[in-house]
């Protein structure tokens, strides 16, 4: 589980990138990304959980959401990213599923 807080914008995508790519690395099979910190997400986060999630797909695992706050729920809505994704109202739920 990874949660990232504040703002994932072109200034810190890669802080989060970095240990998302170092779960699929190390054979996580599936991970969740609380979200319920997340105050904004621009395209450049949206392409560093894009990405892990492709490579997490690659090595057999999934990316699940959990959380998110509407501004950054609507990111997903309008770009469709949210169909991609396993996205849970909760972090309990994503847990629990």
């Amino acid at each position: 589980m990874v949660t990232p807080a504040g703002e994932l914008d072109h200034h810190t995508a890669d802080l989060l990138r970095e240990p998302l790519e170092g779960c699929v690395a190390e054979g996580a099979t599936r991970i969740v990304v609380d979200c319920s910190e997340l105050e904004f997400c621009d395209s450049t986060g949206l392409n560093v959980l894009l990405g892990v999630r492709l490579k997490a797909e690659e090595a057999g695992g999934g990316v699940h959401l959990a959380g998110m706050r509407p501004v950054v729920a609507r990111v997903f809505e309008i770009t469709g990213a949210d169909l991609v994704f396993t996205v849970h109202e909760s972090l309990e739920a994503a847990l629990a599923d």
